[in-house]
């Protein structure tokens, strides 16, 4: 009777252990259900909320970055983050912005480089305080009339594109400061470009040009002109009016000679070689007696060889 006793006292023992490894198991599994049906906000992009905890606070601007995460399209929840002062959309796949890019009026600096873009949709005109606008690496053909609205951008960059000309609008870019329109099917200098007098960067490398307008003269903030690797067969008189000129590259052009006023651009102090330098850059043209000659005496050779008794 004691061992029938004791034996029953163990079964029945081991009848709640099971039960409570059959208990601990359901919570577990119903833990996990949970966690596959609540994906945490680091892992998730599916609110506004939690695209929201993915912005910071940078020098005191409001920031997002969604940089390299493989969009095809951003989140739709994005546009309603309308404090973002600053966002980051570069080296995705993304190959359309939607209109309600327009939402986003508090933004100052867009970047957008690095992805498959076709166009820029017509309401980026309603980010009135833009400054800054990357758009560099893409496969834009074309620049909407109304990022003419977005006067003050002071930095824009459709370098690596397939641009031909930009709309008119453009020339209400008056604050504009620095334009990069490098490595893309130019033909003509786009005429709104002489009207953006606060450049100071002017970029135009790698496309067809074959002249300069003498309206180039009208740019007269600019120090930086770089028109390399294109058609140029000469250089127009009006150029050399532009007294602060610090860089000027016409490397690997058509160029047979040099405007004999070229003497007055005296902040060009140096024949240079790299990329970076400032100076004159010239190699790579098919200049002629005496200009060649003239010029392995250096730049002040040229300007002394140039320059009226």
């Amino acid at each position: 009777m004691f061992l029938l006793r004791q034996n029953i006292s163990k079964q029945h023992a081991s009848n709640e252990a099971a039960a409570r490894n059959a208990g601990r198991k359901a919570n577990c599994d119903d833990s996990k259900r949970q966690m596959r049906r609540k994906p945490s906000c680091v892992e998730s992009l599916s609110s506004v909320d939690r695209i929201r905890k993915h912005a910071t606070k940078h020098l005191g601007f409001s920031t997002l970055s969604l940089a390299m995460r493989g969009l095809e399209e951003p989140p739709d929840e994005l546009w309603e983050l309308q404090e973002l002062q600053k966002l980051n959309l570069s080296l995705n796949a993304l190959s359309a912005l939607p209109s309600n890019l327009g939402n986003l009026g508090n933004l100052l600096i867009l970047n957008l480089w690095g992805n498959e873009l076709l166009n820029l949709p017509p309401e980026i005109g309603r980010l009135g305080k833009l400054r800054v606008l990357f758009a560099h690496r893409n496969r834009l053909r074309d620049v909407p009339e109304e990022l003419g609205r977005c006067t003050n951008l002071e930095v824009l960059s459709l370098a690596n594109n397939q641009i031909s000309t930009l709309p008119n609008s453009l020339s209400e870019l008056r604050k504009l400061t620095k334009l990069n329109l490098s490595h893309n099917r130019v033909q003509h200098v786009p005429a709104c470009v002489y009207s953006m007098r606060s450049l100071v960067f002017l970029h135009l490398a790698n496309n067809l040009l074959e002249n300069l307008a003498d309206k180039i003269q009208e740019l007269v903030n600019l120090k930086i002109l770089i028109v390399e690797q294109n058609s140029l067969h000469a250089l127009p008189r009006s150029l050399c009016c532009l007294t602060g000129l610090e860089l000027l590259n016409v490397d690997f052009n058509e160029l047979q000679s040099v405007p004999h006023e070229i003497y007055k651009l005296r902040r060009l102090e140096k024949l240079a070689c790299h990329p970076l330098d400032k100076g004159l850059h010239i190699v790579h043209n098919p200049l002629v007696k005496p200009i060649k000659e003239v010029l392995r005496g250096g730049l002040k050779g040229l300007y002394n060889y140039l320059k009226p008794a």
